[in-house]
């Protein structure tokens, strides 16, 4: 395993490979990685000969009061767990190499980013898609790896593949749970021993209005209440939202007559966790 901190460097490798015929294959994460991110390491190395892991923070998905500076960091545990997978190659810039002084250029998507997530933190997926654009050119992979756990986040990187003519495929991994059910996210660190123990309620409200859709109900307010009410029996949860939205474009549902994401976000004090399930009519969720 190579680790690569310039662009040009990263450049370089991906077109050695390539003369030889090798698909690469990107996964994109910020680092302080889990069992969640090796899912997409080993997806990846199913059908590519080059797997790249980039690591870096990115500033611009972080709003002002948000927690960029107290992000987990832990380089040395990630570059390990990385070697062991035998990743090829990990990159990891610095953010002016990513963003050089005097950088003014933003990536923006309309109508995906002003919901769920997007209404709550301003600007994040303009961040989001700005840094994917820059990975995507700067590594050129034949296909990028994404957790279903940001939903949202995979649906708006389609979009803007789509809109963009950008050329690698988008590979989509399930979300990797914690034995409770707890979505994992490098973010659970910051729970107390407390809110660890309440935060199972999103996926019980998540399961249990699934459970419901199987057996036939359809009325999106009535699904969202049923995980609205399990989160509400956790005295320290506070609900940022819960929402039925149609997939691809994120459009409100009353009756869920096609593919849909049931989408949550709840606090924990100041820790924000978020969650999703797919409904798919006539299909097992």
């Amino acid at each position: 395993m190579v680790v690569f901190e310039k662009n040009e460097q990263i450049k370089s490798f991906v077109t050695e490979r390539r003369k030889i015929g090798h698909l690469i294959g990107l996964v994109p994460t910020m680092g302080y990685l889990h069992e969640g991110h090796l899912a997409l390491v080993r997806e990846a190395k199913k059908t590519c000969q080059a797997v790249v892991v980039s690591i870096f923070v990115n500033p611009t998905q972080f709003g002002p009061h948000e927690d960029f500076e107290r992000y987990p960091r832990d380089i040395e545990r990630d570059l390990r767990m990385l070697e062991e997978e035998r990743v090829d190659a990990v990159f990891m810039p610095s953010v002016p190499e990513i963003y050089p002084r005097g950088y003014v250029t933003y990536v923006r998507l309309k109508g995906l980013t002003d919901c769920l997530c997007g209404r709550s933190r301003s600007g994040h997926f303009d961040g989001v898609a700005t840094v994917v654009t820059k990975l995507f050119n700067i590594v050129r992979p034949d296909k990028a790896f994404f957790g279903q756990k940001d939903g949202q986040q995979v649906l708006v990187i389609r979009k803007m593949v789509e809109d963009l003519n950008m050329e690698p495929e988008i590979v989509t991994v399930p979300t990797i749970r914690e034995p409770d059910g707890v979505a994992m996210s490098s973010r659970n660190v910051y729970l107390s021993k407390e809110e660890r123990k309440a935060a199972p309620a999103l996926y019980r409200g998540l399961m249990a209005a699934e459970a419901a859709f199987k057996d036939g109900e359809r009325d999106s307010q009535r699904l969202c209440k049923i995980v609205t009410d399990m989160i509400a029996g956790e005295p320290l949860a506070r609900v940022d939202y819960v929402e039925i939205r149609s997939i691809p474009n994120l459009e409100p549902v009353e009756i869920i007559d096609g593919p849909a994401l049931l989408a949550v976000a709840v606090y924990f004090k100041n820790v924000r966790l978020i969650d999703n399930v797919v409904l798919q009519p006539g299909n097992p969720s």
